[in-house]
């Protein structure tokens, strides 16, 4: 395959910095620029969330699109840029509050099926000769269950074969839905099958893409093993197991520009691999910010993100009363269910010393903890790829992580380093159990005590090199399997 004007179209629901809900955003943000370094045509499609209309008020109208089904008409406005960039603008869908998926009170917006339902069949379309912008994709590469439905879309068009790559960011997230809205998405009967997008009577938009991709990813080896067995599997384990052969497992990258000590103008004072003086400065800071005490030799523990079971936040609940009494100290920044969050907060009123709170999304303090904490939590349950222990251990911040998904694949406990300390970067734990994270992070703390091994910690991760470009090529070779077998038959769904 020739790499230089491979055409790809990248389809998603998310697009840092603009909206961004999880790691997908970001994904989505960085994975198309290290695509087009390697002379891709790539060019990205969501939908035109007002955030977006108002980041790019001269994208121009490039196609419109009749209403069908219960899908209401749409338009595709453009944008130029090193990554050219199509939104999907159809304001009864996409211009509302809240979160891509969920109002501000948390709950899924009731016409999900539609909003994603018409972002797939955009997708499709712009996929075939009937695309009206002038340009047509080789490849279609969807993300997650929001795009999904294109693979189904694709299959019964009358159009000739196009690849279809579908990457699993999440399998927990399948957008399922009653039969009924077959009706409402324009979809043949034909496709509501074991083999198609039927899923225990119902729809499962991600199940039609991986029935019908030409290629599937997910975001870690260790997690596209994890996903064909019944634990993690969420009910498509057999079906991943019966495409196997179609399934690869790449580690996500980080943005190199955005997440760099040396640069990082969110932090009171930069620092380097070779210059680590700064981080005691940041900690201070930070611990300035937090109101907890000015203590430089007790160890300063973050945790940034999602707020929810997945991310073992109540196994930190259970364990974090002994872990401040090591002694420790302890901030978490994120969003999450009121249960989980109110947990927290209860544990912060009763050690306003040692815990603090915040919640809600700040960019700033995020790369605050990053730079200021001594240690990084990551106690997941399961974890598809993870970004954050990425950037601390970019950060000179080694982590905690249970080992799995890509926190397995990407952090090297102190008990399994090379003679010479060359590999260790962390902590790993095998159970998720606040026991379990209780002793790893006893682990870690022990290890602060040891300036050297602390150092020489901090050091490996931030040698680690997670650029882009290497996941990338990668997917290059995922795009010539796919060309190979362009589309999965009609008669498969």
């Amino acid at each position: 395959m020739s790499e230089r004007g491979l055409r790809v179209l990248f389809a998603s629901p998310e697009l840092a910095p603009w909206v961004k809900v999880g790691g997908l955003g970001e994904v989505v943000r960085d994975l198309p620029l290290a695509l087009a370094r390697a002379g891709i045509d790539v060019r990205m499609l969501v939908p035109a969330y007002p955030a977006l209309k108002q980041a790019f008020p001269g994208a121009r109208v490039a196609a419109r699109f009749a209403a069908v089904g219960a899908l209401p008409a749409a338009q595709l406005l453009a944008t130029d840029g090193s990554v050219p960039l199509y939104l999907l603008d159809c304001d009864p869908l996409y211009a509302r509050p809240g979160n891509p998926y969920q109002t501000a009170e948390g709950a899924d917006w009731p016409d999900n099926r539609l909003r994603f339902g018409l972002l797939s069949r955009v997708a499709a379309l712009l996929a075939t000769q009937a695309s009206s912008i002038g340009w047509q994709p080789q490849i279609l590469h969807a993300n997650d269950w929001q795009t999904a439905l294109a693979g189904t879309y694709l299959a019964y068009s009358k159009e000739p074969p196009v690849a279809f790559v579908q990457t699993i960011h999440n399998l927990a997230y399948q957008g399922i839905f009653a039969a009924s809205v077959m009706q409402d998405l324009a979809i043949p009967p034909a496709a509501f099958s074991i083999d198609g997008l039927e899923f225990h009577g119902n729809v499962s938009f991600l199940k039609a893409g991986i029935a019908y991709a030409s290629a599937i990813t997910t975001v870690s080896p260790t997690y596209a093993r994890e996903i064909q067995t019944p634990e993690f599997g969420a009910g498509l384990d057999g079906l991943l197991r019966a495409r196997s052969a179609d399934l690869t497992g790449i580690l996500n990258g980080i943005d190199y520009a955005t997440w760099n000590p040396a640069e990082d103008q969110h932090l009171a004072c930069r620092y380097s691999i070779e210059d680590l003086r700064g981080k005691s400065a940041n900690k201070a800071a930070l611990q300035r910010t937090l109101g907890l005490p000015e203590i430089a030799d007790v160890p300063l523990l973050g945790m940034v993100g999602r707020l929810v079971e997945q991310k073992g936040v109540d196994l930190l609940i259970e364990a974090a009363e002994p872990i401040v009494r090591s002694p420790a100290q302890l901030v978490v920044l994120g969003v999450g269910p009121r249960h989980l969050v109110e947990g927290l907060n209860a544990l912060a009123q009763r050690h306003p010393r040692e815990i603090v709170v915040r919640t809600g999304f700040d960019e700033a303090l995020a790369h605050q903890v990053e730079a200021g904490a001594d240690i990084y939590l990551m106690p997941s349950r399961f974890e598809p790829c993870g970004l954050n222990q990425l950037y601390s251990m970019r950060y000179g911040t080694p982590p905690v992580v249970r080992r799995t998904g890509g926190l397995a694949d990407s952090v090297v406990d102190l008990s399994q380093d090379k003679p010479g300390g060359t590999t260790a970067t962390g902590f790993t734990f095998e159970r998720p159990a606040a026991e379990d994270l209780l002793a790893a992070v006893r682990r870690a703390i022990e290890a602060f005590r040891a300036p050297l091994t602390w150092r020489k910690l901090q050091q490996n991760g931030m040698a680690r090199d997670f650029r882009w470009d290497a996941s990338a090529r990668r997917y290059l070779d995922v795009y010539a399997a796919a060309l190979a077998r362009p589309r999965m038959a009609r008669s498969a769904g």
